[in-house]
């Protein structure tokens, strides 16, 4: 099944991209999820404590659990965002 897979601020940067679409099974563990995405861009590793996933604009922490996703749905990745 294909998602699209968005990228914000620092992990745009470290991934070289924006956007993505990513085949994927269609139940899948958060953690499964970003492995797959540092195994495609490595460079994302660094982020790997710091990073929350939206999924359908819901935010789910790096873990265990799973996932349901649909065709289409929109995963973000989501840096740590400083602010003032």
């Amino acid at each position: 099944m294909r998602v699209s897979v968005l990228y914000f601020a620092r992990s745009a940067e470290l991934a070289g991209l924006r956007c993505e679409t990513l085949s994927v099974p269609r139940q899948i563990t958060a953690l499964q999820l970003w492995e797959e995405k540092v195994r495609l861009h490595p460079r994302l590793a660094v982020i790997r404590d710091q990073v929350v996933f939206a999924v359908r604009q819901e935010y789910v922490l790096l873990g265990d659990q799973v996932l349901v996703l649909q065709p289409g749905d929109e995963v973000a990745i989501i840096p740590p965002i400083s602010g003032g």
